[in-house]
């Protein structure tokens, strides 16, 4: 099938090379703008999509805004029979979406209608999902509320970390992706209406939203340690300067109960008191460093029982 593909970030390159493994003819590729980064702003990094379309000379889109007459018509020149669309980072408007003959469907990393939205991977680790997955949905102009041609779900491990599971629902996409296209091809596809009713939704991550509220119980906070590893990385204050927190698991208290935010232990283990329970943190990363072992961090700032994190 010829393809237009829609992505930007590392997620989407499994889908893409497996549409390209697949035999299928990617027409062109629509990507974010190259970004600066580095201390000084000044290196313009492609996103890691281009750098796979360029290896096989695909041609390459990036509008600031996919929007306008000149965008869709450059779309319609690419003769696309479908649109894919992985983690692109824009939502399309219906003129966009209408181009290509069989329209446009989209690998979601959830089992819609739950978790809608930018953060699905990250919604799911911190309601405590035991399992989450992939959707394969026909656009349309709401919000991730198509019609779903293809589910896949996966369990969600007791330790994993938001980029963890990232990386497995990226392959498990494309795999999918792969079979409802098959289903497409076939005649044999049946979209099935998502249930409003059940509908979450999960917005996007925003650093104030990752940072540690230690009123809350151990097990909520051992999740954000997961959800937001590695970006942004659930993060608390001690004296005034922030500090990452990875890899948080609940554990009991010792002794009488801390004040939420209070290091209980830092010997052995880096142990703090929460609303209910402690947390014990295995790495950190303070700002402007690298991530640590807690244990590296502990002894070089002289962290004791009885330091508050805020």
């Amino acid at each position: 099938m010829r393809v237009v593909f829609f992505g930007t970030p590392a997620f989407a390159v499994p889908a893409l090379r497996a549409l390209l493994d697949g035999g299928h003819d990617v027409a062109a590729v629509v990507t974010q703008p190259d970004r600066p980064q580095g201390r000084s702003r000044s290196m313009l990094v492609p996103p890691p999509v281009k750098e796979i379309a360029l290896a096989h000379r695909i041609p390459v889109h990036q509008p600031d805004r996919p929007v306008g007459d000149l965008f869709v018509e450059t779309l319609r020149r690419a003769q696309a029979e479908l649109g894919v669309v992985v983690a692109y980072g824009h939502i399309l408007k219906p003129a966009v979406l209408a181009v290509p003959d069989q329209g446009m469907i989209n690998v979601h990393a959830s089992l819609l209608p739950r978790w809608r939205g930018a953060a699905p991977i990250q919604a799911a680790i911190l309601a405590g999902d035991p399992v989450t997955g992939v959707s394969i949905m026909e656009m349309e102009a709401g919000l991730d509320s198509g019609p779903v041609l293809l589910r896949a779900a996966t369990p969600i491990g007791e330790t994993e970390s938001g980029g963890q599971l990232a990386d497995r629902l990226a392959q498990l996409g494309a795999d999918t992706l792969i079979e409802a296209i098959g289903l497409l091809e076939e005649g044999t596809a049946r979209p099935d209406p998502q249930d409003e009713a059940a509908a979450t939704f999960a917005p996007k991550v925003t650093r104030e939203a990752a940072r540690l509220d230690w009123r809350r119980d151990a097990a909520a906070l051992a999740r954000a340690t997961r959800a937001y590893d590695p970006a942004p990385g659930a993060w608390t204050l001690l004296g005034g300067e922030p500090v990452k927190l990875f890899g948080g698991a609940p554990v009991d208290g010792t002794g009488e109960p801390g004040e939420p935010g209070v290091v209980l232990a830092s010997g052995g283990a880096l142990r703090i008191a929460t609303g209910a329970g402690a947390l014990e943190v295995r790495e950190v990363q303070p700002a402007g460093k690298r991530r640590m072992p807690s244990q590296d961090w502990v002894r070089g700032r002289g962290v004791a029982p009885g330091t508050r994190l805020e």
